[in-house]
C-alpha cells in the first residue's frame, strides 16, 4: 500500500519532454538541448525516473536515473542517482507538490536540483558549489513539460 507521503510523488509520473537549457558548459550559452524523461511506479515504495538527453550535452551528462524513496522513521525522502558515466550519488530530497528540492553535500562537491512543479511543467535548475555551500553557480536550467 503507498504511504501519503510517497503518494505525492504521483504529479511526476508519466512522460516528458525535457529542455536543458542555459548550461556554462556550452556553446554557444544559449544552446537548448532536447531530452526525453519517463518516471513510473516500481511497487508502491520507488519512483524510478529516467532522463536521456538527444543532443551534445559537452561535460554533461545525457542519461540519469532517479529512485525516488522514503525512510518512514526519518520522515524523509532519498533520490539514488546513477549517470552513463558510472557516477553514483545519494541526495535528500524535499517535496511538497509545488517545490521539489534535491541537494547534497559530498565530500567532492556539494549540488542541488530546485524545480517548480506546475500542471504539466516542471521548471527546475541543477547548481554546483566547490567550496561547500558558499557560493554556487547555476549548471544549468532543466524544463520537463508533460507528453
Amino acid at each position: 500500500m503507498r504511504g501519503e507521503a510517497m503518494g505525492r510523488l504521483d504529479v511526476l509520473v508519466g512522460s516528458w519532454r525535457t529542455t536543458m537549457r542555459n548550461a556554462w558548459f556550452l556553446e554557444p550559452a544559449d544552446l537548448e538541448v532536447p531530452g526525453s524523461a519517463t518516471v513510473e511506479w516500481l511497487g508502491d515504495a520507488f519512483v524510478v525516473f529516467r532522463w536521456t538527453m538527444e543532443g551534445d550535452v559537452g561535460k554533461g551528462t545525457s542519461e540519469m536515473v532517479l529512485v525516488l524513496g522514503r525512510s518512514d522513521a526519518n520522515d524523509a525522502y532519498t533520490a539514488l542517482y546513477h549517470d552513463e558515466r558510472g557516477v553514483c550519488r545519494v541526495f535528500a530530497m524535499t517535496f511538497d507538490g509545488a517545490r521539489w528540492v534535491l541537494d547534497r553535500e559530498d565530500p567532492d562537491m556539494f549540488q542541488r536540483f530546485i524545480a517548480d512543479i506546475g500542471p504539466g511543467r516542471i521548471d527546475g535548475r541543477w547548481e554546483a558549489s566547490d567550496d561547500r555551500g558558499s557560493t554556487w553557480r547555476k549548471d544549468y536550467d532543466l524544463v520537463f513539460e508533460r507528453l
